[in-house]
């Protein structure tokens, strides 16, 4: 259990964003939060992320939507959800009630859209928006908002117009230099970034030669995309000012510490939610003893000493 000395050492402020933990869940792993409440204290948890919610309510692909791999997992759920109208009337007042920050997940099909969920969203008891730019721009042909450096700053600007709650931009690995969207998104007026989204993969079944999922391809979670999402937050620490959220692969506190060395304020836990729903709070529990076994006194003497000025 956490003590009152360790969750000193463990609170931390990201972009206005004050967390008890540095700890939170990604987007897609953890349901609405209320989904895990029997498994885990969602009151020792830094901020609950809920799952990618859009202006009207979505299906989801058809066929199958996950699979597993070696390390990881393939997923193309589609955004399934029932839309942010429910997400406010029935969802949110429960979430309320749990002491815990509350970032809302968005994805739109243009920047106008993301700016009107922005807008929606600017209630009590959302402490965050993070925006979800590896979605389709259907206004573009298909081409996902989080490759390209202009889409990727109309979005920040439409919602950064629209809301007085901390802005949050999701960045997507699927691109030939992840620092050129960072500073984009930067200049555009987002508060802080988070990475990794997942990267894109395909299975193919051999008896039936015929891919797996049911879109084709999906996005690749879990701790084989680790090292990629340490990585890009390594190079993303030394272009941007603004603070990171780091993840892709977190399993553990050590983990999570790595993440923080190399340029992190906080983290999320993802894929390995379906194999410990308590993973959120065993390793901020973890964290706090590093931190006081190292003689740090705050996870900010933490972040970034990995990183080449430090």
């Amino acid at each position: 259990m956490v003590n009152a000395e360790m969750m000193k050492r463990l609170s931390v402020k990201v972009a206005g964003l004050s967390m008890k933990t540095p700890v939170t869940t990604a987007s897609g792993t953890f349901g609405f939060g209320l989904e895990f409440a029997d498994f885990v204290d969602l009151n020792q948890i830094g901020a609950i992320t809920v799952k990618g919610t859009t202006l009207k309510p979505r299906p989801g692909n058809q066929g199958q939507r996950i699979v597993e791999t070696p390390s990881g997992i393939l997923n193309c759920v589609g955004l399934e959800n029932p839309g942010v109208e429910v997400f406010l009337k029935e969802t949110l007042p429960k979430l309320k009630q749990y002491d815990t920050r509350v970032i809302v997940n968005i994805d739109g099909d243009s920047a106008d859209e993301y700016g009107e969920l922005a807008a929606m969203l600017d209630v009590d008891g959302v402490d965050a928006i993070e925006l979800n730019i590896s979605c389709p721009n259907v206004a573009q042909g298909g081409l996902a908002f989080g490759t390209s450096c202009t889409a990727a700053a109309e979005v920040v600007k439409a919602a950064r117009a629209r809301t007085h709650k901390t802005v949050i931009t999701k960045l997507s690995p699927n691109v030939t230099d992840i620092t050129e969207i960072a500073r984009a998104v930067e200049a555009a007026g987002s508060d802080a970034i988070s990475l990794i989204n997942t990267l894109v993969g395909m299975k193919i079944d051999i008896h039936t030669r015929r891919p797996v999922l049911g879109n084709t391809m999906g996005g690749l979670s879990g701790p084989a995309v680790r090292p990629v999402a340490v990585r890009m937050v390594y190079q993303v620490a030394q272009a941007v000012r603004i603070p990171i959220i780091g993840m892709g692969g977190i399993a553990s506190w050590e983990d999570a510490i790595e993440f923080f060395l190399a340029g992190a304020s906080a983290v999320a836990v993802g894929t390995a939610n379906f194999q410990d729903p308590r993973l959120a709070q065993t390793i901020s529990e973890g964290i706090a003893s590093y931190l006081i076994e190292n003689h740090f006194d705050s996870i900010q003497d933490l972040v970034g000493l990995a990183l080449p000025d430090r």
